[in-house]
């Protein structure tokens, strides 16, 4: 949907992105504090909020900031199962860091998911460079077909020998190439 909303409309990601944000941020005001209010049965605002969570606060909302422009930039440059797998790549991505840094147990389970993951990944981009490779030699193919068939009959209209036809009787061409010199 974001990608038919930027080439309707012709906005860059960034516009699309600055028109969103507000209506974003008064949802996420409204709902936020209520929906927070029946998940954890605390109220938001009686939470003491020292300078370290205010800096976690802060970085939370650059990082989330980042990640809509990033979202927005995606899908508006490609499409939104290329932004999917790129998701599904992140999701792997951070299991395998988990495992690696934090040493987390894997299980065969994971590893099973994370092949399956990068085996449509894969493949998916081998499918999306075969379709770009033959949209590209159709392109190729017309645009050649289109210069022949512009150079074909205008040099036969010169040269006199494509004579046009209705209903087979032959028409001369009204113009000739020594009109200038005639008048």
């Amino acid at each position: 949907m974001t990608n038919t909303i930027q080439k309707k409309f012709k906005v860059s990601s960034t516009q699309l992105l600055y028109q969103s944000c507000p209506y974003q941020a008064i949802t996420l005001f409204i709902t936020g504090p209520f929906v927070d209010g029946l998940l954890t049965n605390k109220n938001v605002f009686a939470f003491k909020y020292t300078p370290q969570v205010l800096v976690f606060i802060v970085l939370s909302c650059l990082i989330s900031i980042s990640v809509n422009f990033s979202t927005f930039l995606v899908i508006g440059k490609t499409s939104p199962v290329t932004y999917q797998v790129l998701g599904h790549l992140k999701t792997c991505l951070v299991l395998a860091f988990g495992y690696i840094l934090l040493h987390d147990p894997f299980s065969w389970r994971n590893i099973l998911g994370i092949l399956i993951a990068v085996v449509g990944m894969v493949l998916y981009s081998y499918c999306c460079s075969l379709e770009s490779q033959q949209k590209a030699s159709e392109a190729l193919t017309q645009l050649s077909q289109a210069k022949e068939s512009e150079s074909d009959p205008l040099l036969g209209v010169e040269t006199g020998s494509s004579l046009l036809t209705d209903g087979g009787v032959p028409i001369v061409p009204a113009w000739s190439s020594n009109k200038d010199l005639q008048a």
